[in-house]
């Protein structure tokens, strides 16, 4: 499984944007998609997870109320609504996929490349 990542970019406190994720490759078998993000000098951390049918999400504490991950159909690309962003979201976000959806690193077994969202004035 391929997964890319893309829709980062620089936006102005309070602003808006929309990541999206669209896999390719082998993806027959179900699978849960994943937002992670690693800022300059941190340690990579969840941020968002939708199950296969999209009935199940996830949210860590510091985005909730402010993302929303959604999929309009199992297979179609997994997108990552962001709205009054801040200048502490600035990192580059990953896509990732696990076969359950989950909310730890170690259990996703593909990443696409990452993309930046830088938040600043």
């Amino acid at each position: 499984v391929q997964l890319q990542a893309c829709g980062g970019g620089l936006v102005q406190p309070g602003g808006s944007l929309r990541l999206s994720c669209a896999a390719s490759g082998h993806t027959f078998n179900p699978y849960a998609i994943g937002w992670f993000r690693q800022a300059p000098g941190k340690e990579r951390e969840f941020v968002a997870a939708i199950s296969w049918t999209g009935d199940n999400t996830y949210y860590s504490d510091s985005v909730k109320g402010r993302f929303t991950i959604s999929r309009d159909n199992a297979r179609k690309p997994v997108y990552l609504q962001m709205n009054s962003l801040k200048p502490e979201d600035t990192a580059v976000y990953y896509c990732a996929s696990s076969p359950v959806v989950a909310l730890s690193i170690y259990d996703y077994d593909y990443w696409g490349q990452g993309t930046l969202v830088t938040v600043s004035s």
